[in-house]
């Protein structure tokens, strides 16, 4: 997605250490860290939850849906 070498990574930090200053960037670095840590588990937790199984009343609701649209046709 993204192609970042090693001279961009620089300029980065020392923008961010010009804008920000020395005592600020590791805290703003642990809120960026915690921040993605946060967003990861959400993500896995989203993708465990939809391909988790039905629960077997749903699974009838849409067997008996199904059955009426067939005996309809």
């Amino acid at each position: 997605m993204f192609n970042i070498g090693m001279p961009e990574l620089i300029l980065i930090f020392v923008v961010a250490l010009i804008i920000f200053g020395p005592k600020k960037l590791p805290e703003i670095g642990r809120q960026i860290g915690k921040a993605l840590s946060m967003f990861k588990k959400a993500s896995l937790d989203i993708k465990d939850a939809l391909e988790e199984e039905p629960p077997e009343e749903i699974k009838e609701e849409v067997k008996a849906k199904i059955e009426e649209k067939n005996k309809e046709e």
